[in-house]
């Protein structure tokens, strides 16, 4: 029976889905693109001040040894003979900057994430330096100066950390993004580890020239970045390197089996959506939201806020293909924040429960603008809000405009897409671990007023790295031929209001947003002084539009 369990299965690949709030390692039947077996992970997230994210680079990589360790037991448990796993790709946060020691393997400081705020008066600096009449950073990168991007915390790093200092002149020191540290750890590390990264996750450096596919130096000496401590710069799809983990039991069964997948988390997921024709978009509910569309081979630029990067480019010898892509900064990490910080939620699908009961916000808004406005607005001195409460509200309401953020946020960018695109969305693909939440959903096609689609099985983002590395040169067992794709089944979502109340909705969140902007101004965060962001915690602010304060009775739900 074991025998032809196996037999039928054929050829597997795994995937390191690499995200801001957890890690998995996923595995899928490369003939049927099932998910056989996965196991996640979740990654903590550091505040040492007002505005800085940081995550340990050590527990991020251990998160990975842990979760291959888990799925290769699970699947054992399941009958399944790991020695079929033919490739791994790996899938990651885009933007989080880390610098190690080439020696001793050791990070010499904490990743910095791509929702620190820290580079704030670096940013505004360096933005000084650019002519009004010629903006080269956005021309080659596709990128605005934004505290966003791997550059500006690389920066910071350079004139802040002495360890990175010394490194550095003592040529010691290697910078990466996420996918940098995993394949040189996963590769041997200070044993010969690769180091490398994909164009995708380059392309969002601010340091890649995304159209002739270098290291720019120009960019490099705009910013201060010494170029010998740069990752190659691979494709999305080849093999890399050799999996070297043998001091972890269970999972050294995968020695010697090829890394050959790269690709940014977002531009993963549009692969897992197999949006390869120009024109097609997703959009992905994470910590963040991302909503990309596929433009070809052309390099297409926004004139609504949106930023121009890298899709894919699936092999050495393949065109590289490019997408617009509208970032929102805060979705899934708003629930998050309600768990954690306020309280009123004892885990994350809870929210789904809470806003059923009461099938409303009851005119509150929400502006979760806790790292700033990203697409379209780029506007980092907004803060985050919660305004038209009144004595009424409850924890309930709270909840519900939480979720109405998240679809707002998304109607926002997909309207500037609409815009840049000239031909607007019929329907809106969509994935990420937000999808499951049904509520969320029907929202969303609420306020954009056009279908939500949603695959049955939500991992696109590792779908779309495991198929760039089963596609690979020399592993060869993952056809991306049209004709030899798997058929997806899909839910969808229909609008369910008319669409003057859908307008209506969004007017007034975009009033609520107007409201938000402008909170912060002194920008200095750097010095970490928690008085220019007024008094909350997390630079949080409530606007009543009846009373200024509530008591906790009332958003607890208490009467």
């Amino acid at each position: 029976m074991a025998a032809a369990k196996k037999a039928v299965l054929g050829p597997l690949v795994g995937a390191v889905d690499q995200g801001t709030s957890s890690t998995r390692f996923l595995v899928f039947n490369s003939k049927t693109a099932e998910l056989l077996s996965h196991h996640q992970v979740e990654i903590k997230q550091e505040f040492p001040r007002e505005g800085w994210v940081e995550q340990d680079p050590k527990e991020i990589l251990q998160s990975v040894y842990e979760c291959i360790e888990k799925t290769c037991e699970k699947l054992g448990q399941l009958n399944i003979d790991i020695s079929n796993i033919k490739a791994i790709g790996v899938s990651n946060q885009r933007e989080t900057t880390v610098v190690w020691d080439k020696v001793t393997g050791e990070p010499l400081y904490n990743a910095v994430v791509w929702l620190d705020l820290r580079t704030q008066s670096t940013v505004e600096n360096l933005s000084k330096r650019i002519p009004g009449n010629n903006n080269f950073v956005k021309s080659k990168t596709g990128l605005p100066l934004s505290t966003y991007f791997s550059a500006v915390k690389l920066r910071w790093l350079l004139d802040n950390v002495k360890k990175v200092q010394e490194a550095v002149e003592e040529n010691r020191a290697l910078f990466g993004t996420i996918d940098s540290w995993l394949i040189w750890s996963l590769t041997g590390g200070i044993h010969g580890g690769v180091h490398c990264t994909d164009v995708t996750n380059a392309s969002r450096t601010m340091l890649f020239n995304i159209h002739s596919l270098e290291w720019d130096k120009e960019l490099c000496e705009f910013f201060g970045i010494p170029m010998e401590i740069l990752p190659n710069v691979r494709s999305s799809s080849e093999i890399y390197g050799l999996m070297k983990i043998s001091h972890s039991l269970k999972a050294g069964a995968l020695e010697g089996v090829p890394i050959s997948g790269c690709l940014g988390d977002q531009s993963a997921a549009l692969v897992g959506q197999m949006c390869f024709q120009d024109g097609q978009a997703k959009n992905t509910y994470g910590t963040g939201c991302f909503l990309l569309c596929n433009t070809g081979h052309k390099c297409v630029f926004s004139e609504h806020g949106l930023l121009t990067t890298i899709a894919y480019k699936l092999g050495r010898d393949k065109p590289v293909y490019y997408a617009l892509e509208g970032s929102v900064a805060i979705a899934g990490a708003v629930i998050r924040w309600l768990r954690d910080n306020l309280g009123i939620i004892k885990s994350s699908e809870e929210i789904e429960k809470l806003a059923k009961e009461v099938g409303t916000s009851y005119g509150c808004y929400f502006v979760p603008a806790f790292s700033g406005l990203y697409a379209p607005y780029w506007e980092p001195s907004a803060r985050g809000i919660i305004c038209g409460l009144t004595q009424f509200t409850n924890k309930c309401h709270i909840a519900f405009a939480a979720l109405e953020a998240v679809c707002f946020q998304t109607r926002e960018i997909l309207d500037a897409m609409n815009r840049d695109c000239g031909i607007p969305l019929s329907h809106l693909q969509v994935d990420g671990g937000m999808t499951s939440n049904k509520i969320l959903m029907q929202l969303q096609a609420d306020i954009l007023y056009i279908p939500v689609v949603k695959p049955s099985m939500p991992e696109t983002t590792a779908l779309g790295a495991a198929m760039a590395a089963g596609a690979a040169e020399g592993v060869g067992v993952w056809s991306l031929e049209p004709e030899d794709l798997s058929a997806v089944t899909m839910e969808r979502f229909e609008p369910q209001i008319n669409a003057e109340e859908s307008e209506i909705r969004y007017s007034t969140w975009k009033k609520a947003v107007m409201k938000s902007i402008g909170w912060v101004t002194t920008q200095s965060p750097e010095s970490g002084d928690p008085s220019i962001f007024c008094s909350l915690p997390l630079g949080f602010f409530i606007v009543s539009s009846m009373v200024m304060l509530i008591g906790a009775r009332y958003i607890s739900g208490i009467p």
